[in-house]
């Protein structure tokens, strides 16, 4: 350690060649959110200085602008639907080096050993994957998938390389009620990540004098504005279908932009592929209004201070020297990514080993999903760009369903751990005008979730996802569009390009069929019981405001 000390300061004070130098560079400044030209010095992948220095290997950079290693202050890695491998391949050309993944989804359906698989898993990976541990396995009592994880299934992995802290607590109300399991997770470490949709006043005060510190789910400036004054950290998020940067970018001056960063929490390999990952966020940011030099601030400082990591997040001696090429602040499109001085190549797909798990429930009939009844029922309302539904209510005719007029179709949620009876509902804002689509990612026990517009196209679709013990699957007609989702039900062993390529077909299957945009992703939220407002289970309709299961007709 020593010898490695004076190998260092030698090199930042000029005094011995430092291992590489990158040469007429402009470097951002995330600091004083400043640019400033010259030549950055590194030695054993670490930052040793800016200014006048000679390397052993010397790249001119011709007046190319870098940027500090983006940073993800929140993601579900298994809801791009690959593996941490694929994951970290894909984001990488994005100019993202470090991202904070809560393996939250695994975890529900494989328990400890789904978090086991996904940190080791990260270890062999060309960006750092590091972790939040999931406090709601499950994401509340009545809504057990595969898994239970008390305090004490957690505490074995605090201590563990890359392990930084506690996901989202999502258990709002037992937090407040002091439940003495949720209290005693929180406990177990310092960083604690927040997860309070809509949460104010009173609430809001005790939810964080327990311990929370940061939240992602505001999807309101006035929300967001509150809880930055009670000293929360805000991600501001842009999934596949949660769209808050531009409703949210007012909130961020130069004052708060230190407790400001971004998230993109769930999001498809496909938008990463097309849109970008951090690089997008920091784009978005830049049209919704922001300076670009506050959004990189966001994207990378800001990120690295929230979890205390004070070895990145900047170009500084003793900092890691993670950095992105790009053409222009503005455009910001990555040329080219580092991980401690070293560019980021194209390396091949990488096989990852996993064991099927079986799927317990039987191949569904429809009489399995029937319904009947009359009057004013229940209806979830799909609300574009957000993962919030609304509560709408309908006169109807159970007979008449679907209701193409009024887009109005039924929902089915199979139970894929146990036999257990159907939840079926209603839901608006599909647009489907014909087939069906299911998938075995169901956040957050991901059970088999299905809608469409005949019995017999969605139980072809749940039985389809059944047989291929986890599957995104469109129905039209007599042709079935398989994505193949081996381990767990929730990521493929296939390489990104191909997933990608897969995710086309399907999503131009579901175009012809009339589908709103991004309908997976819309779908596997529909069963999100701790996200306002109504939802669907195994059980049926459950009403999030009243914290309790509702029948479909009003009463």
């Amino acid at each position: 350690m020593r010898k490695r000390r004076r190998r260092l300061i030698d090199a930042a004070r000029g005094l011995a060649p430092a291992d590489v130098v990158f040469s007429n560079a402009v470097i951002f400044n995330p600091f004083s959110c400043t640019w400033e030209q010259g030549t950055l010095a590194v030695t054993d992948g670490i930052v040793v200085g800016i200014g006048t220095y000679f390397g052993r290997v010397e790249h001119d950079l011709h007046g190319a602008r870098i940027v500090p290693g983006l940073i993800d202050a929140h993601v579900h890695i298994e809801s791009s639907l690959l593996t941490p491998k694929e994951y970290a391949r894909l984001v990488a050309t994005h100019g993202t080096t470090t991202v904070i993944a809560d393996p939250h989804e695994i975890a529900n359906v494989a328990g400890a050993a789904g978090i086991e698989f996904m940190v080791r898993e990260a270890k062999d990976t060309q960006i750092d994957i590091l972790f939040m541990l999931p406090s709601c396995v499950p994401a509340t009592p009545r809504d057990v998938g595969g898994a239970v994880l008390t305090a004490s299934d957690l505490a074995v992995f605090i201590g563990r390389a890359g392990v930084l802290g506690i996901g989202e607590v999502m258990n709002v109300p037992g937090v407040l009620a002091q439940d003495q399991e949720v209290l005693d997770k929180i406990a177990l470490a310092p960083l604690v990540d927040g997860h309070a949709p809509l949460l104010s006043g009173a609430d809001l005060n005790a939810y964080l004098l327990s311990g929370m510190q940061s939240d992602h789910e505001c999807t309101q400036r006035e929300e967001a504005t509150e809880k930055l004054r009670r000293g929360m950290y805000i991600f501001l998020r842009q999934g596949s279908t949660e769209h808050n940067i531009r409703d949210l970018a007012g909130i961020v001056t130069p004052f708060t932009a230190p407790r400001c960063c971004f998230a993109t929490d769930d999001c498809h390999a496909d938008m990463l592929a097309a849109d970008g990952h951090i690089d997008n966020c920091v784009r978005t940011a830049i049209a919704a209004g922001l300076e670009p030099e506050i959004a990189l601030r966001m994207a990378t400082l800001s990120a690295a201070e929230r979890f205390r990591l004070f070895d990145r997040g900047a170009l500084a001696p003793g900092r890691l020297a993670d950095f992105c090429v790009i053409d222009d602040c503005r455009t910001f499109s990555v040329k080219s990514t580092f991980k401690r001085g070293v560019a980021i190549g194209s390396l091949p797909p990488r096989q990852t080993p996993w064991k099927p798990l079986p799927f317990a429930c039987a191949k569904q009939g429809r009489n399995a999903i029937r319904i009947s009844g009359r009057g004013r029922a229940r209806v979830i309302g799909i609300v574009p760009h957000q993962i919030i539904t609304d509560s709408l209510e309908f006169d109807l005719d159970a007979h008449n369903i679907p209701d193409l007029d009024r887009d109005i179709l039924k929902v089915v949620v199979c139970n894929r751990y146990k036999a257990h009876p159907c939840g079926i509902g209603l839901v608006h804002g599909f647009s489907l005008v014909r087939g069906a689509i299911a998938a075995s990612v169901a956040h957050d026990a991901h059970n088999i979730v299905a809608v469409g517009v005949s019995d017999h196209e969605i139980v072809l679709a749940i039985n389809a996802v059944i047989r291929n013990r986890g599957a995104m699957v469109v129905v039209d007609g007599r042709q079935e569009t398989v994505l193949p989702l081996e381990c767990a039900g929730l990521m493929s062993l296939q390489p990104f390009e191909k997933v990608v390529s897969e995710l086309e077909s399907l999503k131009n299957t579901m175009s012809q069929m009339g589908a709103i945009s991004d309908p997976f992703m819309y779908l596997s939220f529909l069963s999100l019981t701790v996200i306002a407002n109504l939802r669907i289970t195994d059980r049926g309709l459950f009403d999030v405001g009243q914290f309790k299961d509702v029948p479909l007709f009003v009463e």
